[in-house]
């Protein structure tokens, strides 16, 4: 099996590059190696490797900056991925994408299913859903995976902010009445290998083209999630400022953003679960997983005196 990995810097992307080697022969190129703003060079690279498949970790993800670059967003997050989707319907090959809970408003009052009509309120929104309907009109075989809330070890994401500014404040005000499921990086990383063995096993097991929700099981909002890295933190010996106590709970409106976020980014498993059969542990799990990986790779020297 030849694997071909665009954006291997990325969160999702290193830990696709760690699981992926198992399961056959991995080219991971960089931003360096790859220009996602020039199809001709994805093009290239294709062509010039001959992959069964195709994975791509990379995405245009400053969500309020998007607002003022949407050509740039647009290039990387729906261009890109629609010349990697006409090359592998070229070669037969399959295509493996990452989308977003964005592209819905937020306005439903439970989980999303993958049928549920789209909205997206932000430049990032419409242009990961732009990505989707290009490569779902390409005819290549394909899997996109919309997940939310995505965090690892590395990289720059809400958990690791939280963590460094508990430890430069005494008091943090969270966001409240948003809602939605913290995903790990190697959470997709290891769904994506599981759907990569049963797309090279037997028919019959083979998922079906298309869009498959992938988050942990669970419910949370900004707010909670807070709580629960403080909380973690200071149990594993995290010398902080900030108490559990004192992370406060804010409405959306105390804190504008350039880009609109969906009030509420839950999405429903359900067809995931039933066409892989891979369980979805709580959230929390892999946040705990990731914070001791945090600690232990970086411990914490004491706050400074004021």
């Amino acid at each position: 099996m030849q694997i071909l990995l665009f954006g291997a810097n990325g969160q999702v992307g290193h830990e696709l590059a760690r699981s992926l080697p198992a399961l056959g022969t991995l080219v991971a190129l960089d931003r360096s190696q790859a220009d996602l703003e020039d199809p001709a060079s994805i093009a290239a690279a294709i062509s010039r490797h001959r992959p069964d498949i195709v994975i791509n970790a990379a995405a245009y993800t400053a969500v309020d900056r998007a607002e003022s670059e949407p050509e740039k967003a647009r290039q990387i997050n729906a261009l890109a991925p629609a010349a990697m989707a006409v090359e592998m319907a070229r070669l037969g090959g399959l295509l493996i994408h990452y989308s977003t809970d964005y592209v819905f408003d937020g306005m439903k009052a439970g989980p999303y299913l993958e049928t549920d009509p789209t909205n997206p309120v932000s430049v990032y929104g419409a242009t990961k859903l732009e990505g989707e309907k290009l490569v779902g009109a390409s005819g290549c075989r394909h899997l996109i995976f919309r997940t939310s809330w995505v965090y690892a070890d590395r990289g720059h994401n809400f958990l690791k902010t939280i963590l460094r500014l508990a430890r430069e404040r005494e008091s943090l005000t969270i966001v409240a009445d948003q809602t939605g499921v913290p995903t790990s990086a190697a959470l997709l990383a290891r769904v994506t290998a599981e759907a990569l063995v049963r797309c090279s096993g037997p028919e019959s097991a083979r998922p079906e083209s298309g869009i498959y929700h992938l988050c942990p099981a669970g419910l949370t909002s900004w707010h909670a999630y807070a709580r629960l890295i403080v909380t973690e933190a200071i149990a594993a010996g995290a010398p902080l400022r900030a108490t559990v106590e004192s992370v406060l709970p804010i409405p959306s409106s105390a804190y504008p953003t350039p880009a609109r976020r969906p009030a509420n980014s839950q999405l429903d498993t359900s067809k995931l679960r039933r066409s892989l059969g891979y369980p979805l542990a709580p959230w929390e799990d892999d946040v705990r997983v990731a914070l001791r990986s945090i600690l232990s790779s970086s411990p914490f020297e004491e706050p400074a005196s004021r």
